[in-house]
């Protein structure tokens, strides 16, 4: 059986009218909100990874070593490997995901075509699209609009809490408050490759 091919793509786009500033560049840990995230997407030693970054700004500011960077999901689909047979799709806003987190649902997605992370306290991020949700992928008019996709999905038991993103100042100062707890270890061990995990 041909190992299938996993493309990551982080979602960072907008976020500047609330924050009055780009949110993907509040910092966090010594470094920034989407410099966190791509780490994290490196870790998972995707066959593809990509970033929606639709500010020229933030692109001058972090570090996108090893992503394809895209200004929008439909045009991620556009640049997606003709031979991805899966989309792993993870926010630039929510650094509590970890790579363990995507191997799981990775392994366990079955042939679902949309799946998401059934955490202790309800659905999140990260979510896994398989090849016969990518033409919705695409038709998307704006980003705002993906969460209809994602209302009918294929879930995956994963433990603990959903992951805080950071959707306003509060979230962003609760999440800077928690830093002071254990931190996720990012270094990676083996990606979603990983022996006896295979989606």
């Amino acid at each position: 059986m041909t190992d299938p091919y996993v493309a990551g793509l982080v979602l960072a786009a907008g976020g500047r009218r609330r924050f009055g500033r780009p949110k993907a560049l509040l910092p966090y840990g010594g470094t920034t909100l989407l410099d966190h995230a791509l780490a994290t997407a490196r870790a998972c030693e995707f066959d593809q990874l990509l970033a929606a970054v639709d500010s020229e700004k933030v692109r001058a500011r972090v570090n996108l070593g090893g992503a394809e960077v895209v200004p929008s999901i439909t045009a991620a689909m556009n640049a997606l490997d003709p031979g991805a047979t899966v989309l792993v799709l993870l926010r630039g806003d929510q650094p509590g995901v970890v790579p363990a987190t995507v191997r799981v649902l990775l392994a366990a997605r079955g042939e679902a075509g949309v799946t998401g992370c059934r955490y202790d306290d309800g659905r999140g991020f990260p979510y896994a699209c398989g090849r016969e949700a990518f033409d919705g992928l695409r038709a998307l008019r704006a980003d705002r609009d993906l969460p209809r996709m994602l209302n009918d999905v294929a879930e995956v038991p994963v433990a603990g809490r959903v992951p805080p993103r950071v959707d306003s100042w509060a979230d962003y100062e609760a999440l800077i408050a928690a830093m002071a707890g254990p931190r996720p270890q990012l270094a990676s061990t083996g990606g979603w490759r990983r022996r006896g995990l295979r989606p």
